[in-house]
């Protein structure tokens, strides 16, 4: 591990729907890791399981009314000597009841619905897969 490396913690959620886990291409318009893609995804700014929410809320534009949290993963350590960052990621899976409900934000530009086994076909943040690991087998 690196030691000069600023923590920043942050939330990961896993949108799942028929088998199918939604990953979110982020736009030009964020702060990292423009044009890769990722789960809905935030600071942590109070709990981990209230800041999911509001990150799904504000990404996607679901309540908790269209999700069911199915599971909480352990905290996952990635780290970024490029951007000078050590992510602790808390990672999350939500299953989604009402997928045609959702609409994303400015901090995406697209997405889609893909299996989870498929992921390494996709361009993404680090540590995605690691962080899904977490909360699905893959």
């Amino acid at each position: 591990m690196i030691d000069n490396l600023k923590e920043r913690y942050v939330v990961t959620c896993f949108l799942e729907s028929k088998g199918k886990i939604l990953l979110l291409r982020r736009s030009q318009q964020v702060g990292s890791y423009q044009g890769k893609w990722a789960g809905v995804s935030g600071y942590v700014e109070s709990p981990p399981e209230e800041q999911a929410l509001i990150e799904i809320n504000e990404e996607v534009s679901l309540v908790s009314d269209d999700i069911q949290l199915l599971k909480t993963g352990e905290p996952v350590v990635i780290d970024d000597e490029e951007l000078g960052t050590r992510w602790v990621v808390h990672p999350f899976l939500f299953h989604v009841t009402n997928p045609e409900k959702m609409k994303i934000d400015w901090e995406h530009r697209e997405y889609k619905w893909i299996n989870p086994v498929d992921i390494d076909k996709y361009d993404t943040v680090p540590g995605l897969k690691n962080t899904l690991e977490r909360v699905i087998s893959i």
